[in-house]
């Protein structure tokens, strides 16, 4: 029986040890050699729908970045997605096509890996609800004003909606004037949403960049 139970703690010790050499250590190996991109070779201009935020709501986006350039409109990119995976936007939207139930058709281009080679894809965000749509694809399909009416409140554009209202992305309400212009954290989660898709692909004709 004692020699029955050495073999066995052995073989688990033994196979143990092999699933973590298998799950861990040779995944890192295999992936290290894989280039990242950096945030300004997936986004090396300034998007118009950022200069369209300053535009929009010139005092708040002032406020927030001063002048749209290329440094600031990469802070907003950074925030924004901090804002987006704090608010638990990630919950209830995906940001990975699949290749099933014409999911091409509905959100764009069926994902593929190299577009999650980038520091703004890590971690990554596939996510596994459909509460809300796909997002990857989203960047340029609705306007500023569109996203802004959204997040302060969804059913004003999509009356099915079932998403919160985010009232902490504006600015505080004075003389009880509605509504009022997004904040730094609504600026820059509309600069993110907005750019989400805008990173060229291997596969397809890269964007159009945008001028700076």
């Amino acid at each position: 029986m004692e020699r029955v139970r050495a073999i066995l703690l052995l073989a688990g010790v033994f196979f143990f040890a092999l699933s973590f050499a298998l799950m861990g250590v040779l995944p890192i190996v295999s992936l290290s050699d894989i280039p990242t991109q950096t945030l300004a070779e997936v986004a090396p201009v300034v998007q118009d729908s950022f200069l369209d935020l300053k535009e929009r709501w010139p005092a708040a986006f002032g406020k927030a970045f001063g002048e749209p350039t290329l440094e600031n409109y990469h802070a907003a990119l950074r925030r924004g997605r901090e804002v987006y995976i704090g608010e638990g936007c990630w919950h209830c939207h995906s940001q990975y096509v699949r290749p099933v139930s014409n999911e091409g058709l509905r959100f764009g281009p069926v994902s593929i890996a190299e577009e999650y080679q980038n520091e703004m894809q890590m971690p990554v965000l596939f996510g596994t609800r459909r509460v809300g749509p796909d997002l990857t694809r989203e960047g340029g399909k609705r306007t500023n004003d569109w996203h802004a009416a959204h997040f302060f409140d969804p059913p004003s554009v999509v009356p099915t909606s079932v998403m919160p209202r985010y009232p902490w992305l504006f600015e505080p309400v004075v003389g009880g004037i509605l509504p009022t212009p997004p904040n730094r954290d609504g600026l820059s989660l509309i600069a993110y949403v907005q750019w989400l898709g805008k990173w060229p692909r291997p596969d397809v004709e890269s964007p159009v960049q945008e001028s700076p």
